[in-house]
């Protein structure tokens, strides 16, 4: 599995229940690289979206709250998502929020992280990947002049020794 998010500075990646800022560069990003494949998140991250289920991906959602959302097949816990997503052949991306990062981090084996260099104020937040041993940088692209912020898209793999 695979983390895909957005942090700033802070490592923050979400401010009042929504995302940091609007970044038209990143929703590209992440539409190209995720069609296609499953996306994972928690309740409220399927329900911030204004179109559901996100288009062209097989959506799972994890709330033990709401037995059903339309399109998207819905787990009661991780453990029983993570019972399904062993028979996933396809890339699957968790896509939110912070507590079903969290959960999934240990699980994951790659993370696709958009780096924008500001501070947000957030109230949400990411665990410094870059402070933690057990993972790496694999590659990132140059600094993107875009939207009136920079970014930088990098790529990061579990180390295996």
């Amino acid at each position: 599995m695979t983390i895909i998010l957005v942090a700033d500075n802070d490592w923050a990646i979400g401010k009042n229940g929504g995302l940091l800022t609007n970044l038209p560069a990143d929703m590209k990003h992440f539409r190209e690289t995720t069609a296609g494949s499953t996306v994972v998140m928690g309740r409220k991250t399927y329900e911030s979206f204004p179109k559901r289920p996100l288009p062209n991906r097989e959506n799972c959602v994890i709330s033990r709250t709401v037995s059903e959302f339309e399109g998207a097949k819905t787990f009661r816990s991780v453990e029983s998502f993570l019972e399904y997503a062993s028979s996933i052949s396809g890339e699957i991306y968790v896509i939110g929020g912070g507590e079903i990062y969290a959960q999934l981090l240990p699980y994951c084996d790659r993370a696709i992280i958009t780096r924008v260099y500001e501070c947000f104020g957030g109230d949400t937040f990411f665990a410094d990947i870059d402070g933690m041993s057990e993972w790496e940088p694999d590659e990132a692209s140059p600094v993107i002049e875009t939207d009136c912020h920079n970014i930088r898209f990098i790529h990061y793999r579990r180390r295996t020794e």
